[in-house]
């Protein structure tokens, strides 16, 4: 049947982060996650652009560093920019085909993003286990694979996702009880029975996630292992370093693990684990990924310098 002749609702609500009227905190909250997202832009643009135009840091690492960056772009604006005009707006509306495409880039970015966090672990595996290989294994082509490989699956990921709420009749409720659609709380809407198929297909990410948390996990113990072996401070760095990643990648897997592999439950707290893999974790990515390396650092600074002594000698 076509979707047409199925489906009654042409549009939903959205319940927001919040149902609060309080202007207060709708004004704390709109400055917020205004500043939270204006940052996310600018660190990420500039990481992408240090990045592409210094010479030295065309390396495989940097190469995936860039790529995150751009996924988190990416990932911070598919719901975000709504989500802060909608704190003052009466009527939270998104239509069924802005609905449907939130569902596509969330999944598409959230499975890009998995793939090449795995990626990255296996570039600083090649790099500390086995260094006078890393040049050949970690080569160029086998960098563009890898980011290929990721947007390849998030791609294939997110659409398997869509073929089965596409056609999926909405004829009644079509609230959405959060800032964005996403597949849980839309298949819930349905006019038909989807407990037992939803369940499979909704709990399907929560496993790919927690699987490849689990690879991520053995990964970094093995990388926190072999550096512990040395004691030398450059493995002392390396130790920083990974725990940082590490950080990082938990804040990005726990709440798609818990949102994903419970499906259709009515925590609250879903809402705020949503903020965390669309928006806390895109702003500190460059902080703790790219930032606290020191030849990104200079390079940044240098391109900073730059830019001021251009626009003050315009001046």
């Amino acid at each position: 049947m076509e979707r047409e002749n199925s489906t009654v609702v042409t549009e939903f609500i959205l319940a927001g982060l919040t149902q609060s009227q309080n202007i207060q905190l709708l004004i704390f909250l709109f400055v917020m996650f205004s500043v939270f997202y204006l940052m996310t832009m600018l660190g990420n643009c500039l990481i992408l652009l240090t990045v592409l135009s210094t010479p030295h840091l065309h390396s495989p690492m940097y190469f995936l560093l860039s790529n995150l960056s751009l996924i988190d772009m990416c990932l911070s604006s598919f719901a975000t920019p709504k989500m802060i005009v909608d704190f003052f707006a009466q009527h939270k509306t998104i239509s069924f085909e802005g609905c449907i495409s939130q569902i596509f880039f969330l999944h598409l970015f959230t499975g890009t993003e998995i793939v090449l966090l795995i990626s990255m672990s296996f570039d600083r595996y090649i790099a500390i286990c086995k260094p006078l290989h890393y040049s050949s294994i970690m080569s160029q082509r086998v960098c563009v694979v890898l980011v290929a490989t990721s947007w390849t699956v998030g791609f294939l990921h997110t659409m398997s996702q869509l073929a089965f709420t596409l056609y999926l009749p909405f004829c009644g409720p079509n609230v959405v009880d959060s800032f964005f659609c996403d597949l849980p709380l839309v298949i819930q809407l349905a006019c038909i029975d989807i407990y037992v198929l939803g369940i499979f297909m909704i709990s399907t990410s929560g496993v790919i996630a927690l699987v490849s948390f689990l690879l991520l996990l053995t990964s970094y113990i093995t990388l926190l292992v072999t550096i512990k072996d040395h004691s030398s401070t450059g493995s002392s760095k390396a130790f920083s370093t990974c725990t940082a990643h590490f950080i990082v990648v938990l804040m990005f897997f726990g709440p798609c693990i818990f949102i994903y592999v419970w499906p259709f439950t009515d925590f609250l707290v879903d809402k705020v684990l949503s903020v965390f893999y669309t928006i806390f974790t895109p702003f500190l990515n460059p902080l703790i990924y790219t930032l606290r390396n020191q030849e990104v650092k200079t390079a940044v600074k240098k391109k900073l310098n730059l830019v001021s002594s251009v626009l003050f000698s315009e001046q």
